[in-house]
């Protein structure tokens, strides 16, 4: 069953989730889609403007599960869902929904995300590189263990209750981010994420995150002095949705 929101938006269940569904009224390419992964307040793609406006400007269908405060782990998440962890979510039911829905395969999916999503995205990705090669984050929160810290001053603490929950410390969380999942000899094809300037949060992280890339030699495209607020969102979220646009692209053409 599905419930209209705004146009081409709509609310669907998935393996007994909620995921927002973008379907655009014509489609640019046929067997690609795009997976939005949302950030800490579980903000929907069509909330933000600047995201709406770019994924609806491609063309492309989106599916957006909504998973609460999960960070997108390989763990269990109770709160989530106790049979399965966020991780075996994205890659059971919600790619088989773009697989039967989309006529989307390997190569065909691409991975969106904001803060947690973007860390979950960019994550996911050098986990399972042949599955999702195409991976963009907006400003993410690759450093999710430093937000268990007591007294921190980033944001409302209740907010890292998960982290809590999977992690008896923060060292443990910290083996689990994303710049430790990151192998030398294999990752996706194409990775690109932006850092806002005016967010000292999650800056630390994705600079030290694109110094690794670096020194490994592994392709990617790393932006660092987009505009603050409102422009960055804007400005970062057209160039995310382009970048993977232009990769599903070249992996469409890619001969295994």
């Amino acid at each position: 069953m599905s419930s209209p929101t705004s146009t081409g938006w709509s609310t669907i269940a998935v393996a007994g989730h909620a995921c927002d569904l973008f379907q655009p009224e014509t489609v640019e390419t046929t067997a690609r889609c795009l997976i939005y992964l949302h950030d800490l307040p579980g903000r929907p793609p069509q909330s933000l403007p600047a995201v709406q406006a770019a994924v609806e400007a491609a063309r492309l269908p989106v599916l957006a599960p909504r998973t609460g405060r999960s960070w997108w782990l390989q763990h269990s998440v109770e709160r989530f869902d106790q049979q399965q962890t966020p991780e075996a979510f994205l890659l059971g039911p919600v790619l088989q929904e773009c697989s039967q829905r989309f006529a989307a395969g390997p190569g065909g999916v691409g991975l969106l995300g904001l803060e947690m999503g973007g860390q979950g995205a960019l994550r996911l990705a050098y986990r399972h590189p042949t599955v999702f090669p195409v991976a963009a984050a907006i400003n993410p929160a690759i450093d999710f263990h430093l937000g268990m810290r007591s007294g921190h001053d980033w944001d409302d603490g209740e907010l890292f209750d998960t982290l809590w929950e999977i992690f008896p410390d923060v060292e443990q969380a910290r083996q689990e981010t994303a710049i430790l999942h990151v192998h030398p000899l294999n990752w996706p094809r194409h990775q690109w994420f932006a850092s806002d300037p005016a967010d000292a949060r999650w800056r630390d992280g994705a600079e030290r995150l694109d110094s690794k890339l670096i020194a490994l030699g592994i392709p990617h495209t790393a932006l660092f002095d987009q505009p603050t607020n409102d422009d960055f969102l804007t400005t970062a979220a057209e160039a995310a949705v382009q970048f993977m646009v232009n990769a599903l692209d070249a992996e469409s053409r890619r001969v295994c």
